[in-house]
């Protein structure tokens, strides 16, 4: 869906050192977006020029970078140094979900001219292997972000987790416990009933430790122990109440191989792995709030550096029609409802790029929706417009008809071919022209014809005139039809004084049509995408998989002009009046296959549907 924008406002609040922005921006629908962007202005003391002390004012376009411009002027850590980090488990491939995680960590590492980490999170190795690892180092690197060599792992830090998890034991502050996996979480209560102390819970540090040792040595079954934080049973937060922090576990993992047989759990190695790193601040997304106290716990008693991060939580990104649950997209890449984990109707970074999403659009769609701490939905017309913005002024214009029905000029001499000239782009005086290849027998799209038209229909019609572009005005005169009664083809006449760029492209008709010569025709297989979930999907209980839309991907075989031939795959270009496509990898010498980025405005189809038609 296309959208404008109205008008801008900018509004200075006194009282909390704050810039409004407001952006008012009307849809192709009629509906408004209103998107209001919040800056929070800091000072930063302390810059020494020449043994002056000047005051520099910062500006922090939202709360977490107040909150670190707040540790900068306190010097929290040294010389004001900020090292985020973007810590994926390698377990499936990363989503739109990610992509705002991924532009806020990069994005204030470079805004505060300091660094940002990857470190895969990879202390499960029953689901985790180096296929996954090469697709987020690739999605990181087409979003256009650099990281801080080398690329960091949890499994490089095995050895000193387990040393911190010892140390921990010998301060009476962690214990293995025997209870089974059901029983523990049966005994650890819920938000009205405290938990139940383990009956292991008051083993000696000797027994822990003994214990602990032989689990490394692998003496015992997977499941069969566990070892648990003491901290309190009875604490109003359930996380706390005793978590594990290593478990059992017999798999070969992707670079440590079977040297372990013990894993670290995430809320144990995050905190820790972020503190050997030199993590300044870690942020995670808002499920994370409630785990918060977790991860000073283990900052506070197993690690003794002097700088320790600092966990901040902002809301995670959930967008209309888009599934970001790995274990649903999992789910349906196993049972063959998407092609693979790169399919153009995947919300993963590797889909959207095969659907034709550039880095820019994806960008500037998580900077349009800023960061906030409440978690929300936001519409995907929003990342269409996007995607819209970016292309319309750099996308070439090529003429494709997508669902051919023939036309012949019967007044038109067969032998005769003759080039129409066609604007590139015409946002972009630039781009040049091209010479399009015009004859007796072309292709228009079947949707503008109608044989009986309806009110406001100004396509081509019988005993009506339309131009088609770059070329002549031509009159529908006879349809012709096959033994099954289906449209063959339509008959025509050119008006050759009409012809564009002469004195008599002056006379006004008030539909325009694209058109391709079927003489030099190129065919083009058209995949058109839908969103595999509808747009007001709501929770009712049933299995997201009843409500997939079994129609999310038609394919058309359309005709196109030449000048298609003279792109590959990965190449992005509009087709004039249908949208955005690209080039798919599947394309192979003189057989394109394009698909559908995002369609252009279309009123008549809106009008049609309101219609009832």
């Amino acid at each position: 869906m296309h959208e404008k924008r109205l008008a801008v406002f900018r509004f200075f609040s006194e009282n909390t050192a704050s810039f409004f922005r407001i952006n008012v921006c009307q849809q192709e629908s009629g509906l408004y977006f209103v998107y209001i962007r919040l800056h929070v202005i800091e000072y930063k003391k302390a810059i020494h020029i020449g043994g002056t002390e000047m005051d520099t004012k910062i500006e922090a376009s939202n709360f977490i970078e107040a909150e670190i411009n707040k540790d900068i002027e306190n010097n929290v850590y040294a010389n004001g140094r900020v090292l985020t980090r973007f810590p994926p488990e390698p377990n499936g491939y990363l989503h739109i979900g990610h992509v705002k995680s991924i532009c806020l960590n990069f994005g204030i590492g470079l805004k505060y001219h300091g660094a940002t980490n990857i470190r895969f999170d990879d202390t499960n190795p029953s689901k985790e292997n180096v296929e996954y690892v090469n697709s987020i180092l690739n999605d990181v690197k087409w979003l256009g972000f650099q990281w801080k060599e080398p690329v960091h792992y949890a499994s490089d830090y095995f050895p000193q987790l387990y040393e911190f998890a010892c140390k921990l034991i010998r301060k009476g502050l962690a214990y293995v416990d025997d209870q089974t996996s059901e029983e523990i979480r049966k005994n650890r209560g819920d938000l009205e009933h405290p938990g139940i102390d383990s009956p292991y819970r008051n083993r000696s540090v000797e027994e822990n430790m003994k214990l602990f040792e032989e689990m490394k040595a692998g003496k015992y079954p997977d499941g069969s122990k566990v070892l648990r934080a003491k901290i309190d049973m009875k604490s109003p937060n359930i996380v706390m109440r005793d978590p594990v922090i290593y478990r059992i576990l017999r798999a070969t993992h992707h670079r440590t191989g079977d040297t372990w047989c013990i894993y670290p759990l995430y809320d144990f190695a995050h905190p820790l792995s972020d503190a050997l790193e030199g993590i300044t601040h870690s942020i995670c997304t808002v499920e994370f709030e409630e785990r918060r106290p977790l991860y000073n716990w283990c900052l506070d008693n197993a690690f003794d550096g002097k700088e320790k991060p600092r966990q901040i939580e902002f809301a995670r990104l959930n967008v209309t029609t888009m599934i970001t649950s790995k274990r649903k997209l999992r789910r349906m890449v196993e049972e063959h409802v998407v092609s693979g984990w790169d399919d153009p109707r995947m919300p993963t970074i590797s889909g959207l790029r095969r659907r034709g999403y550039t880095p820019e659009s994806l960008r500037n769609f998580c900077d349009m929706i800023g960061v906030a701490k409440a978690n929300s939905t936001v519409d995907v017309g929003m990342l269409e417009y996007c995607i819209r913005e970016d292309l319309k002024d750099k996308a070439p214009r090529i003429m494709t008809v997508v669902d051919p029905i023939k036309v012949v000029l019967t007044n038109y001499p067969e032998d005769k071919t003759e080039y129409m000239t066609l604007e590139n782009n015409p946002s972009d005086p630039a781009a040049g022209t091209r010479e399009v290849p015009f004859g007796r027998n072309l292709f228009i799209e079947r949707e503008d014809f109608m044989e009986h038209p309806v009110k406001k229909f100004f396509r081509m019609t019988p005993g009506k005139e339309v131009r088609l572009k770059g070329a002549y005005i031509v009159k529908c005169d006879e349809v012709i039809r096959d033994e099954q009664g289906e449209i063959k083809e339509i008959h025509c006449t050119v008006d050759f004084s009409s012809r564009s760029g002469t004195p008599g492209a002056d006379r006004k008709v008030k539909g325009t049509l694209h058109w391709v010569a079927e003489k030099t025709a190129v065919d083009i297989e058209c995949r058109l995408y839908d969103y595999l979930i509808p747009k007001d999907d709501v929770d009712d209980g049933r299995d997201f998989m009843e409500k997939i839309n079994k129609n999310s991907l038609v394919v058309k075989h359309g005709k196109s002009e030449p000048a298609i031939l003279n792109y590959k795959a990965g190449d992005r270009f509009q087709f004039l009046r249908k949208g955005y496509f690209i080039l798919d990898p599947d394309t192979t010498e003189g057989k394109p296959v394009a698909n559908l980025i995002v369609g252009l405005r279309d009123s008549w189809a809106k009008a049609r549907q309101k219609a009832g038609k």
